[in-house]
């Protein structure tokens, strides 16, 4: 089993707490850095939050683990086994960081990018420890969602990638490897759902209402159990067949962002952080909603988790 005794996360922003709490419970010692003090004080709260959910989940902890929080890089990253660069998604801004890291962290210290589509060959580029930088993208929230893609980049060794995979393994997460690929296949895959239904709803097919019942019940549900690849098998690949050969014609292939979108970002209306998007809020339906969209994950991972144990024994 792969352990890594400490860990630095450099950007807190929307995914470090929940990260950090993940590691903390999986026994490594773990540095939270951000250039900005509100922002730690942010990602304290975060942090928080996080504990308490993988405490609802009941998920293993293991002795040792810890957080702390510091503006000060250096002291984040020495001695670090592994290290997470999590801020914006710049590419320039990005190495920037990494050359920072290559100064300060071990020489053994693995470099881990949370980008979520930034090529891992072009943030490597030029840097003298390309063969320990790699793709590791969480997918949000971090603390609930059990599933890390792995990107290497061109010049990444295959050391580095096994050693990785190993480490998330032992804390109970899913580990998948992928080539690097535009956005990665996660977002790959969302953004091309995405493209469909915003399509469907500004053409009049549907409400936005009724296409997030449509889709949390009449798809998601059965992806959250069955992968989309097993459905084909299940329903048939000549049914796919079929239904494919003329249903791909007519479905979206715009290259553009659609105006249901760019009309509201134009406006301010940028969802749930400006209390209107494509719902309207106020902030009392953002808590509350939250702690919904919380405890329903909760429930999914722990009964899926639960199933899988069952039959694991049987």
């Amino acid at each position: 089993m792969v352990t890594y005794e400490r860990a630095a996360i450099i950007g807190t922003g929307t995914m470090g707490p929940g990260m950090g709490a993940v590691l903390e419970r999986a026994g490594t010692k773990t540095f939270l850095y951000d250039i900005d003090p509100a922002a730690i004080e942010r990602a304290k709260i975060g942090v928080d939050l996080a504990r308490g959910v993988l405490d609802r989940l009941d998920a293993p902890k293991v002795a040792g683990g810890s957080i702390e929080f510091t503006t000060d890089l250096a002291a984040a990253v020495s001695g670090a086994d592994l290290v997470m660069e999590a801020v914006p998604e710049n590419l320039e801004l990005k190495q920037r960081v990494f050359a920072d890291l290559v100064t300060y962290a071990p020489e053994t210290a693995v470099l881990a990018s949370n980008t979520s589509g930034i090529p891992i060959t072009k943030i490597a580029e030029g840097s003298s420890a390309a063969d320990r930088i790699i793709g590791m993208h969480w997918s949000n929230p971090p603390h609930l969602i059990p599933m890390i893609e792995i990107v290497p980049g061109d010049q990444t060794s295959t050391e580095v990638k096994d050693q990785l995979i190993g480490f998330i393994n032992s804390f109970g997460y899913e580990a998948v490897t992928e080539r690097e690929v535009p956005g990665f296949v996660e977002n790959r895959i969302l953004y091309a759902v995405l493209r469909e239904v915003v399509e469907l709803v500004e053409r009049g097919i549907i409400s936005h209402a009724d296409m997030d019942t449509c889709v949390k019940w009449g798809i998601g549900y059965k992806l959250a159990v069955i992968g989309p690849l097993e459905l084909i098998d299940m329903a048939g690949l000549d049914i796919y067949n079929s239904v494919g050969s003329y249903l791909n014609k007519d479905l979206s292939t715009a290259s553009e962002v659609s105006s249901l979108i760019t009309d509201k970002v134009a406006e301010g209306r940028l969802g749930i952080k400006t209390l209107g998007g494509i719902y309207d809020y106020n902030a009392d339906d953002v808590k509350a909603l939250g702690a919904m969209r919380a405890a329903k994950l909760i429930a999914v991972r722990k009964a899926l988790e639960q199933f899988d144990g069952d039959q694991g024994g049987a």
